[in-house]
C-alpha cells in the first residue's frame, strides 16, 4: 500500500433530488482507495477510475475546497460521506481530515449522514453530538455479526463487535445511528440466522434504522478480485457464482425474497425504519426542522 497526496478540484457532488436510499443532497469523499480491504468492495470497479484500490489517495486540500463550496450552496440538505471510501480508515488517524470536515459542517449548520465500518468515529463524538442538534446520522455497515467471518471478508476493518459498541456510544450521545446491511453475500451470509443477529444486535445498540439489500454487485475488476478471494477462502464457491450469475451486475441472493420477508417482520415488530429518517431541506438561513 502506498499513500499519495493529491489536489481536489471539487469536493461536493450535487443530487437534483435527494437519493431514495440515504436521502442525500450532497456527497463528498476525502480519501480514494480504502485500507479495510473488503473482498466484495464495488469501488474496485473500473468505472470509478482508481487504478490500484489498495493505494490511498488523500485530498489534502479537501477542507479548503469544502469550506469554499458549502457556504455557496443555496439549499441546505443532507451531506453524505463514506460511499466510496471509509472516512475513518486508518489513514484518518494520521491526517485528521474527516474531523476537520465535520467542523466545517458544524460551522455552517449542515446535517450529516456518515457511513463507516470503524470505531475511530468515536474520536469525533463531541462534534457529531453538536451536529446532531441539526441532524447527524451515522450508519455502520454490517454484513455479518460473526467476528471470525468478518475478519475473512473485511480483514482491515474493526470487528462487528467494535462497531456495535461504537454505535451504542453514539446513540447515548444523541446521534441517530443505524446499520447499512449490505451487501449480503450469496452462499456466505444469506442465512436467516445472520440477518436476525444483525438486526437484534443493532437494536441492542440503539439503532433507529437498518437499510437492507440482500445481494451484491459484481463487475469487471471487482468480480476478478472477489473470485480470487473466494478461491483462497472458500474453495469451490466461485463455480456456484459463475453458474448462477454469469456476467450479471446485480446478484440477488437466491433466497432474497424469504430474507426480505423475515427482515420486514423484524422491522415492523421493533419499529425499525428501513431508510434514513427524512430531513426537510430548505434555503440556507431558514430555520429547519427534522421530521
Amino acid at each position: 500500500m502506498a499513500i499519495h497526496e493529491i489536489q481536489a478540484k471539487q469536493m461536493l457532488s450535487h443530487h437534483t433530488t435527494p437519493d431514495s436510499w440515504f436521502g442525500l443532497k450532497y456527497t463528498f469523499n476525502i480519501y480514494r482507495g480504502c485500507q479495510h480491504r473488503c473482498i466484495y468492495c464495488d469501488s474496485r470497479s473500473a468505472c470509478y477510475g482508481i487504478e490500484d484500490f489498495d493505494d490511498i489517495l488523500v485530498k489534502v486540500n479537501a477542507i479548503e475546497r469544502l469550506s469554499d463550496e458549502l457556504p455557496r450552496k443555496r439549499v441546505r440538505g443532507l451531506v453524505g460521506t463514506g460511499s466510496m471510501s471509509d472516512p475513518y480508515g486508518p489513514i484518518e488517524a494520521q491526517y485528521g481530515l474527516t474531523r476537520r470536515a465535520l467542523e466545517v459542517l458544524l460551522r455552517h449548520r449542515y446535517p450529516l449522514h456518515l457511513i463507516t465500518k470503524s470505531d475511530l468515529v468515536l474520536r469525533d463524538l463531541d462534534l457529531l453530538a453538536r451536529i446532531a442538534e441539526t441532524a447527524a446520522y451515522v450508519s455502520f455497515t454490517v454484513t455479518t455479526s460473526d467476528d471470525a467471518l468478518a475478519a475473512q471478508l473485511e480483514p482491515g476493518a474493526p470487528s462487528p463487535t467494535r462497531r456495535y459498541a461504537a454505535m451504542a456510544a453514539l446513540a447515548r450521545a444523541g446521534v441517530t445511528v443505524g446499520v447499512t446491511m449490505m451487501p449480503i453475500l450469496p452462499f456466505i451470509e444469506d442465512t436467516e440466522e445472520n440477518v436476525t443477529a444483525i438486526v437484534e444486535r443493532a437494536l441492542d445498540a440503539g439503532a433507529r434504522y437498518v437499510i437492507p439489500w440482500f445481494g451484491m454487485t459484481l463487475r469487471d475488476r471487482q468480480r476478478d478480485y472477489y473470485y480470487a478471494q473466494l478461491d483462497r477462502l472458500f474453495p469451490g464457491l466461485r463455480r456456484r457464482y459463475e453458474q448462477r450469475y454469469g456476467e450479471a451486475y446485480e446478484c440477488a441472493c437466491p433466497n432474497a425474497a424469504r430474507l426480505r420477508g423475515l427482515f420486514d417482520g423484524l422491522a415492523a415488530r421493533h419499529g425499525l425504519l428501513t431508510r434514513v429518517p427524512p430531513y426537510e431541506a430548505g434555503p440556507v438561513g431558514e430555520q429547519l426542522s427534522l421530521l
